[in-house]
């Protein structure tokens, strides 16, 4: 199990620690199960935004759609279409989206 880009770690302690997990599991000393438990310890969980949150997030980090689409890497136009509800954030997106929500905006610019 490799380290994607995307991921995130709640802190840098448990980032090595889960790194070195991702090791014993590599190497086969460590079972799939084990290797679950701390993804779910380690990692910083992604869950569904809704419309509205998406908007309510916008607009509480002050910056316009194109700004924020700017700082996830998708265009305006997906912003615009996350906020009315046509379309919802996957993926690396929605886990940016997350870490603006826990963190703000500062966390991936």
């Amino acid at each position: 199990m490799t380290k994607r880009p995307e991921t995130t770690y709640r802190s840098d302690a448990l980032a090595a620690i889960h790194e070195t997990a991702s090791d014993l599991h590599d190497a086969g000393v460590m079972a799939k199960r084990t290797m679950r438990r701390f993804d779910e310890m380690c990692l910083t969980p992604v869950k569904p935004l809704g419309a509205e949150e998406i908007r309510a997030l916008r607009e509480r980090e002050c910056v316009s759609q194109a700004v924020f689409a700017r700082h996830l890497n998708v265009t305006t136009g997906l912003v615009s279409q996350w906020e009315r509800g046509e379309k919802t954030p996957v993926g690396p997106s929605l886990k940016l989206l997350t870490l603006v929500r826990a963190r703000g905006l500062d966390a991936i610019a």
